[in-house]
């Protein structure tokens, strides 16, 4: 069934917005808390009255949701992340997570109007917006840095790494450097050994 939200409901919409709900919920819990009124029940013109008659309601709504527009907007909330061997995230960052966040610095924004410009699924700055009212958006970045214990891990082992390559090059030269010092004496033994033979023959 639809109906006109009187109030605004959590996870459901704003006054003054026209909602489908289930006929349960609508009658056993909305309209008897007078949270909303009938919009498919009489004509579309009853329903047209209904929203006129919200109309300060809705004005005081949207006052509030510019309010929480001017303190949000521009802002960078910080999201803390694990990163995988790839560099990709262990999952994607949620609307759930950024609410949360939003919620902990005194924004009540809820999850239902928080979206993506894209997924976000590895370190960096992404733009996301959130429609908290009709004609309301706020505009503001998540910003994924990595687990600084995790950073610390990686420079170890990334450390490590770089002076097992310096060893291994170290060893390689070595026995490059033994393997030709042992031509050069190969070389003058030879030498040695063809001077022998012709004293040898000059003698006979």
């Amino acid at each position: 069934m639809k109906v006109i939200l009187t109030e605004k409901v959590p996870a459901l919409g704003s006054v003054g917005e026209i909602v489908n709900v289930s006929p349960g919920f609508g009658r056993n819990f909305l309209i008897p808390n007078r949270k909303a009124v009938i919009a498919d029940a009489g004509s579309k013109k009853q329903a047209e009255h209904q929203k006129k008659a919200l109309a300060k309601k809705v004005a005081e709504e949207k006052d509030a949701a510019m309010a929480i527009k001017k303190a949000v907007d521009g802002l960078v909330l910080t999201m803390i992340k694990k990163v995988g061997g790839n560099g990709n995230l262990f999952g994607t960052v949620t609307s759930t997570e950024v609410s949360k966040a939003l919620m902990e610095l005194g924004h009540d924004i809820e999850k239902r109007v928080i979206s993506f410009v894209t997924p976000i699924k590895t370190l960096g700055e992404f733009e996301v917006h959130a429609k908290i009212f009709s004609g309301v958006i706020a505009e503001f970045k998540v910003k994924v840095e990595i687990d600084p214990k995790q950073a610390e891990e990686l420079k170890a082992k990334q450390e490590a790494a770089e002076r097992a390559a310096v060893k291994r090059k170290e060893a390689k030269a070595a026995a490059l450097e033994a393997g030709e010092t042992g031509e050069e004496a190969e070389a003058t033994d030879g030498e040695a050994t063809e001077a022998a033979a012709d004293g040898e023959e000059t003698e006979a």
